[in-house]
């Protein structure tokens, strides 16, 4: 058990230090611009890390900031003097966040050339602006948010159809700020880094139609209302083309990514003296699917047929998706490390930990979960069998009996998937 124990105190080490790095405090000050004396500097934003980023703006700038709004998920707050801090429900968006974006909208009005937005974008904005489109309503929104929750689809084709349904997505918010300058700077949540996916890239410009938002439904088996089709098939529906004064006014600064945490995490594992195989910080499909492919490369690797010789970490990031069809419990990351298991059948010497880096694994209270020998053991004890447990998609349940659940609250950053696994060399016989 002292092994195992060693392996789960380095897993948290990895991960720690992952989360360190790509915090609004490490990230985000060195980004921040040297602003002229003329002209207001206002702040908005939205996000998981958008209160964390606030305060870290309200140090840098002090008294030059008159003021701002910024929307964060419920517990997720951040002390801010000059900035207003709203919080609005995650992922299913609320009246709170409905009233939030329509509050960030007008406080745009009457802003002038002189002046400087500042707007900070992280993970979970597409749920916590959730201004509808006209003639549709919350409801409407909230519909279709838990029906692409549910369906499979990643989040470029989530945020495609949720850039078509706003009034605030899309680039419409960057509209809003006009004459002004925008200057974007965002923590990415998102496989390939594109920040006009993060958050449904409200003060990005976008080219995606709402053809491509209906085609995306349709793929997936989406019921939409009477409401919903007209506005899709109305000129409403279209995001705002930018002029080119307006692209020369706005500047968007990606400021951390999964790839800045695997980093991170890789010179820790290097610390502690192991081989180090980043594979992919944008890693996307279905969580049990992408776990078999992991667990099948940990056990050649385990054997000495891998890039890599034992003893080793295998690190990788992005986002994957879940299909849900049973009943259970659990986020995507908890569902990775139960295929995983079921993958490597008990093998001895690979332990994993899997984990979302906003400390929130889907819709639970845990950050995802953690596999070693021990919580293998605590299964094999209770009888557990690992495809009951995947098939009714309740792999929270799975690590909670097993004590292997991973609680971190919220981390106020978001930089998506963190996966570790860790290969030690099979045991001498």
């Amino acid at each position: 058990m002292q092994k195992s124990e060693e392996q789960k105190q380095l897993l948290s080490r990895l991960f720690a230090s992952a989360l360190r790095a790509v915090s609004a405090s490490q990230c985000l000050p060195a980004h921040l611009p040297q602003l002229g004396d003329e002209g207001r500097v206002w702040v908005i934003g939205a996000g998981k890390g958008a209160a964390a980023m606030a305060q870290v703006v309200e140090q840098h700038y002090g008294d030059r900031i008159a003021g701002g709004i910024v929307v964060t998920r419920y517990q997720h707050g951040a002390r801010c003097e000059r900035i207003k801090v709203i919080e609005a429900a995650h992922p299913v968006p609320d009246d709170a966040g409905e009233q939030a974006a329509r509050q960030v909208m007008e406080s745009l009005q009457g802003l002038t050339e002189q002046d400087t937005v500042l707007c900070l974008m992280t993970g979970g904005a597409s749920s916590l602006l959730a201004l509808p489109a006209e003639g549709l309503t919350l409801q409407d929104k909230q519909h279709i948010n838990r029906a692409l929750l549910k369906s499979g689809a990643d989040i470029h084709e989530m945020n495609c159809v949720r850039k078509h349904l706003s009034a605030i997505k899309g680039g419409r918010l960057a509209q809003a700020c006009l004459p002004a300058s925008l200057q974007t700077y965002v923590i990415s949540d998102v496989p390939g880094d594109e920040p006009g996916t993060v958050g449904s890239g409200p003060s990005v410009e976008n080219f995606s139609t709402p053809e491509d938002a209906i085609s995306i439904l349709k793929r997936y088996g989406i019921q939409i209302s009477p409401a919903v089709a007209a506005h899709l098939q109305s000129e409403r529906a279209k995001t705002p083309i930018f002029s080119e004064q307006q692209r020369h006014k706005n500047s968007v600064h990606v400021i951390a990514t999964a790839r800045d945490a695997l980093e991170a995490a890789k010179q820790e594992a290097l610390q502690a003296g192991y081989a180090v195989w980043l594979m992919s910080d944008a890693i996307e499909g279905e969580a049990r699917d992408i776990a078999k492919m992991h667990g099948a490369l940990a056990l050649e690797i385990q054997k000495g047929c891998g890039p890599v010789k034992p003893p080793c970490i295998l690190l990788s990031g992005g986002e994957t998706t879940v299909t849900v069809k049973g009943k259970g419990r659990g986020g995507r990351n908890a569902e990775f490390l139960l295929s995983l298991a079921q993958t490597i059948k008990g093998s001895a010497g690979i332990c994993a930990l899997a984990c979302d880096t906003d400390g929130i694994d889907g819709v639970e209270n845990n950050a995802g979960a953690i596999l070693t020998q021990t919580v293998i053991e605590k299964a094999q004890a209770q009888g557990l069998n690992y495809l009951t447990f995947l098939d009714d998609n309740n792999a929270y349940e799975f690590f909670e009996r097993c004590d292997g659940l991973i609680f971190t609250g919220p981390t106020l950053t978001n930089v998506n998937d963190f996966r570790a696994i860790v290969i030690e060399p099979l045991p001498q016989t």
